[in-house]
C-alpha cells in the first residue's frame, strides 16, 4: 500500500494520537471503545501487517531522504455517525500522494477514490435512504467533497424536516435548501398551463416539469459553491436521470455528472442499509410506503405495489390529497379563476401570487375529489409504466384556460395551438425544457394567448369540472351573430355559395366517379 511504502525507511511506524501521552499505546484506544483493528481499518492498514496485537506508539521522526511529510488528519465517526473526537495522525510521502494535506473521512486524500478522481459534488437530496447512502458512497468512490441540495417545490414541511442534520450525519460538508416554490410555478408550470400541455392525453407532467427547476438551481449552487461535479439519486430505468442530466447539460456542460444507481453494486433497499450500518450513516427509520411518490406543488404522483399491476383497481387509502369523489359534499361548490395573457392571477376575485394560488385551487379541488387520473404511460427509455396522480388545483386550472380560449382563439388558432401543444408536451417529459425547440414553441404560445383575459366560473361536484361561465374583453364571441335571430351581420342566404365552393372537390370527385 502507499501508506506502507511512506513509511518503510522508519525503525518504528511513527504514528501519534491527539490527547495522548508518548508512553499511551493502543491499549489506551480500546480503553477509549476503539478496537485495535477496527482503527487500523478505517486509516487503511490491515491488522496483520501494520497493526500487530500489541503495536508500538510513539512520536518521533520519520527519516527519507529527499521527500517532503505531511501529517494528515481525518475525524473518526462513532457508530452514530457523529464525530468522536479522536483525530489520527499518520505520515505519509507527499511524492507518491499528492495530498496537499487532506483527506476525506476514509483516510484517503481528497479528489481521490476507487472510481475517479472529484473535488467537490453538489448532491440532490431528499433525506431519503437512497440520497442518504449516496453521500458516503460519493465520498468513498470519488474522494469528494459532498454538498448536499434540497429543493422547496412544494412537496410539505414533513419531508423538509430535519434535512441538515441528516445531511450533515450522512458526511455531507453542508446542506443548502431553496424555495423554489413561485419559480417553479411562474417559470415552469404556468408556461406548460398556457401551452395546453398534456402527455398522452391525461398526464399533467407534475414531475416533469419540477425536475428542470431543481436542476437549474443545482447548476447555481455548484458555481457557487466552486463544485466541478452534480449528483443525483434517480434509477436508471426512469424518466428523472434524462430531465436532471439534459438540464446540466444545457446550462452547464463543463460539470460531471455522477449517477450511482447506475454505478453501484447496490440492488434494492436491504443493500443499502447494510451500506449505511457498515460505514456508520444512520439512515432514516421510518415505516416505508409501499407507493413510490413524487409529491409537489402541482400534483402528487403513485407507483409501484399492486398499480404495477394495470388490472388493479387502486386503494382507496392511498390517496392523499382528494378526498374519494363518493365522499366529497353533496352540494357543489362554484370557483371563478382570474386569467391574464393565458395565465391565472386571481381566485374568486382575489389576486394572489403563483404559488399561493395554486395552492388555493389545490384546497379547493381536493375536498371535491378533483384531479384524479389513472394511466398507463410511455416512459421516455422505452417500456411502459402504470401510475395515478392526483393533481387538482391543475385539473382545475387547465379547464379554466381551455374554456378561455373557446372565447378568444378563433378555429385555426386552437387547432395549430392543439398541435403544437403534443409535441411540446413531449418535449417537456423528455427532460428538454431548455432545448431551443420548446423555447420557440413557448413563444408562440406566449404570442397567441395574449388576448386569453378573462374568467372562468367553474362548478365542481364528487369529482367532476364542468364550466358554468366564461367571460373575456377580447371574446370572438357575437351574440348578435350567432343568435337564430336574423341579423344584419350575418345572412343566412349567404351559406348557399359557400357551400356549393366549400363542396367543390367532393362533388367534382363524385362526378367523376358516376361518369357525369
Amino acid at each position: 500500500m502507499a501508506q506502507l511504502r511512506a513509511l518503510y525507511s522508519c525503525s518504528v511506524p511513527q504514528i501519534s494520537f491527539h490527547g495522548f501521552k508518548k508512553s499511551q499505546g493502543f491499549q489506551s484506544f480500546e480503553n477509549n471503545g476503539l478496537k485495535t483493528s477496527s482503527f487500523c481499518q478505517k486509516i487503511g492498514f490491515a491488522s496483520s501487517g501494520f497493526c500487530g496485537d500489541h503495536p508500538i506508539i510513539q512520536q518521533g521522526t520519520c527519516k527519507k531522504s529527499n521527500s517532503r511529510v505531511h501529517v494528515i488528519q481525518s475525524i473518526l465517526a462513532d457508530e452514530n455517525g457523529s464525530p468522536s473526537g479522536a483525530v489520527k495522525d499518520f505520515v505519509l510521502n507527499n511524492e507518491e500522494a499528492n495530498l496537499s494535506g487532506k483527506t476525506d473521512a476514509y483516510g484517503r486524500p481528497n479528489g481521490s477514490g476507487k472510481r475517479g478522481k472529484l473535488n467537490k459534488v453538489v448532491l440532490a437530496y431528499s433525506g431519503g435512504l437512497d440520497t442518504s447512502v449516496i453521500v458516503p458512497w460519493l465520498r468513498e468512490n470519488y474522494g469528494c467533497e459532498v454538498v448536499c441540495f434540497t429543493a422547496d417545490v412544494g412537496q410539505g414541511l414533513m419531508e423538509m424536516d430535519g434535512l441538515e442534520k441528516k445531511a450533515k450525519a450522512s458526511g455531507a460538508s453542508q446542506l443548502i435548501v431553496k424555495d423554489l416554490k413561485e419559480e417553479f410555478v411562474r417559470e415552469y408550470i404556468f408556461p406548460c398551463l398556457r401551452a395546453g400541455a398534456v402527455y398522452e392525453r391525461k398526464y399533467l407532467l407534475g414531475t416533469s416539469m419540477a425536475r428542470p427547476v431543481i436542476a437549474k438551481a443545482m447548476v447555481d449552487v455548484a458555481k457557487d459553491v466552486g463544485a466541478d461535479a452534480v449528483s443525483h439519486g434517480c434509477t436508471g430505468k426512469g424518466n428523472d436521470q434524462v430531465r436532471f442530466e439534459l438540464t446540466f447539460f444545457a446550462l452547464n456542460p463543463e460539470l460531471k455528472v455522477v449517477a450511482p444507481w447506475r454505478e453501484w453494486e447496490i440492488q434494492g433497499r436491504e443493500d443499502a442499509i447494510e451500506y449505511a450500518k457498515k460505514h456508520n450513516i444512520p439512515v432514516p427509520v421510518s415505516k416505508k410506503s409501499i407507493y413510490s411518490r413524487d409529491r409537489n406543488l402541482w400534483h402528487l404522483s403513485h407507483e409501484g405495489d399492486i398499480l404495477e399491476n394495470p388490472a388493479n383497481e387502486p386503494k382507496k387509502d392511498m390517496y392523499v390529497l382528494t378526498v374519494d369523489p363518493e365522499d366529497a359534499p353533496n352540494q357543489p361548490e362554484y370557483v371563478e379563476i382570474g386569467i391574464v395573457s393565458g395565465i391565472p392571477v386571481s381566485v374568486n376575485g382575489k389576486e394572489l401570487s403563483p404559488a399561493s394560488l395554486l395552492s388555493e385551487v389545490n384546497e379547493i379541488g381536493g375536498r371535491h375529489g378533483i384531479g384524479r387520473v389513472d394511466m398507463v404511460e410511455n416512459r421516455l427509455v422505452g417500456m411502459k409504466s402504470r401510475g395515478v396522480y392526483e393533481t387538482p388545483g391543475g385539473t382545475i386550472l387547465y379547464v379554466a384556460a381551455r374554456e378561455l380560449e373557446s372565447l378568444t382563439l378563433d378555429r385555426e388558432t386552437i387547432q395549430m395551438k392543439d398541435t403544437i401543444a403534443l409535441k411540446y408536451a413531449e418535449l417537456v417529459y423528455a427532460g428538454r425544457w431548455f432545448d431551443p425547440l420548446r423555447e420557440s414553441m413557448d413563444a408562440f404560445m406566449e404570442k397567441i394567448t395574449e388576448t386569453t383575459t378573462g374568467s372562468v366560473t367553474l362548478k365542481l361536484y364528487k369529482g367532476s369540472v364542468t364550466v358554468a361561465s366564461r367571460k373575456s374583453p377580447q371574446s370572438l364571441y357575437r351574440e348578435d351573430i350567432s343568435s337564430f335571430e336574423t341579423g344584419s351581420i350575418y345572412n343566412q342566404a349567404d351559406a348557399a355559395g359557400f357551400i356549393q365552393l366549400y363542396g367543390l372537390p367532393i362533388r367534382v370527385r363524385a362526378m367523376l366517379e358516376k361518369g357525369v
